[in-house]
């Protein structure tokens, strides 16, 4: 599997789902199931290698603003989320955490920015497909600290200078 594939099974599930976080990993599972194990392997392949691309302080403050505050869990999952809404604002948001104010339409802390499903979807498929766990995927581990300067999450001036965008629009 290529990455325009995985993009291709990420978007289409997504529309299918019309947004919901967990629909979209139940579809993701189903989808996933109809490939061989080899090819469901290289999905999770590629998720990983995105999940963990995403590991950085810019973002994790990105998803503080637009949570309202992200623990450990809850950036993880807003990772997965991520990348579940598709190539254009992953690598959007990836590159300038602050463009999400533009890249994302309408956005509801209690359902959007969490997609924790969406990390075990290749898993569960797997599994399905198998009968046993997903071996190693070979995909080298996140760093132990994410990527770039930390920031004070708490201090809500540092956030909106970092993330003026994001701030205006989902804080201000």
């Amino acid at each position: 599997m290529d990455e325009t594939e995985f993009w291709e099974i990420v978007d289409r599930t997504r529309e299918a789902a019309d947004g919901d976080p967990e629909e979209h990993a139940e579809l993701l599972v189903e989808r996933l199931a109809q490939l061989d194990p080899d090819s469901v392997l290289d999905f999770a392949r590629h998720f990983e290698a995105r999940y963990n691309r995403a590991y950085s302080w810019d973002l994790w403050g990105a998803a503080w603003v637009l949570l309202d505050g992200a623990s450990d869990d809850a950036f993880d999952y807003f990772r997965c989320w991520l990348i579940g809404q598709g190539r254009e604002v992953f690598e959007g948001g990836v590159h300038d955490p602050d463009r999400l104010a533009e890249l994302l339409g309408e956005f509801d802390d209690e359902i959007d920015g969490d997609g924790e499903e969406l990390g075990y979807a290749a898993d569960e498929a797997y599994e399905q497909l198998t009968g046993s766990a997903a071996p190693d995927l070979g995909v080298p581990l996140q760093p132990a600290e994410p990527e770039g300067t930390p920031l004070d999450f708490e201090d809500e001036a540092v956030l909106a200078e970092r993330f003026p965008r994001l701030w205006d629009r989902f804080r201000g």
